[in-house]
C-alpha cells in the first residue's frame, strides 16, 4: 500500500505543477480574481475526472487512436477562445474591481477545460489506469490510495500555486496587472494551437 501512495503523491505533484491549460487557468484566474477562482479551477479535476478515469479502466483497449487526437483539437479551440477573450478583457481590468464572472462560470470553464484536455486522457490511458487496474487487483484498499494520493497531490499543489499568485497579484500596478493578464492570454492561446497541431 505504501509503494501506491508514494506512487500517487509523485505522479499527482508532477501532473499538478506541469504547464498546461490547467495550470494556465489556475494562473489566470488567480491574477484576475484573486484566490477563490483559483480554488475553483484548481479543484475541477474533482468534478471532470471521474468518466476520464472509468472510461480508461473500461475502454483502454477499445477505443479507436483518432480519440485521443479528436479531444486535442476540441480543447485547443476552446482554448484559444478563452485566451482571446482574456486578452481582450485584460485591457479593461482592474485591480480594484475584479472580472464579474460567476463562480459556477469558474468552475463550469475548468471542467470543460480538463474534459477536453487530451493530457488527463492521456494519462490515465497509458499509465493510471494500469497502475489502478493492478493496484485494485491487489486489494480495493491499495487502488483507493493510489487514487486518493493522487489527487491530494494533483488539486493540493494547483491550490496551493493559486494562493501564492493571488496574494502576489496585490503588488502589481494596474498596468502590470493588465499586462501579465494578457500574457496569461497568450499563453492559453499558444497551449490551444499547440493541442491543435500536436502530431
Amino acid at each position: 500500500m505504501l509503494a501506491n501512495v508514494l506512487l500517487g503523491i509523485t505522479l499527482g505533484f508532477a501532473a499538478g505543477i506541469s504547464p498546461g491549460p490547467m495550470l494556465a487557468l489556475v494562473i489566470t484566474r488567480s491574477l484576475e480574481k484573486g484566490f477563490g477562482s483559483g480554488l475553483r479551477v484548481a479543484i475541477a479535476p474533482l468534478f471532470s475526472d471521474l468518466p476520464i478515469v472509468l472510461g480508461s479502466v473500461l475502454l483502454a483497449t477499445t477505443l479507436p487512436a483518432w480519440t485521443l487526437h479528436a479531444l486535442a483539437i476540441a480543447g485547443g479551440v476552446f482554448l484559444v477562445f478563452l485566451g482571446i477573450e482574456q486578452i481582450i478583457r485584460a485591457r479593461r481590468a482592474s485591480l480594484a474591481q475584479p472580472g464579474g464572472q460567476r463562480a459556477a462560470e469558474d468552475l463550469t470553464q475548468a471542467v470543460l477545460v480538463n474534459l477536453l484536455n487530451p493530457h488527463p486522457w492521456l494519462f490515465w490511458f497509458t499509465v493510471g489506469g494500469p497502475i489502478v487496474v493492478g493496484a485494485w487487483a491487489l486489494s480495493p484498499w491499495n487502488g483507493t490510495s493510489f487514487l486518493a494520493s493522487f489527487y491530494l497531490l494533483l488539486v493540493g499543489s494547483k491550490i496551493l500555486l493559486a494562493w501564492l499568485i493571488a496574494k502576489g497579484r496585490n503588488w502589481l500596478s494596474s498596468r502590470r496587472y493588465q499586462m501579465v493578464l494578457q500574457a496569461c492570454g497568450v499563453m492559453l492561446v499558444i497551449v490551444g494551437i499547440l493541442l491543435v497541431w500536436r502530431p
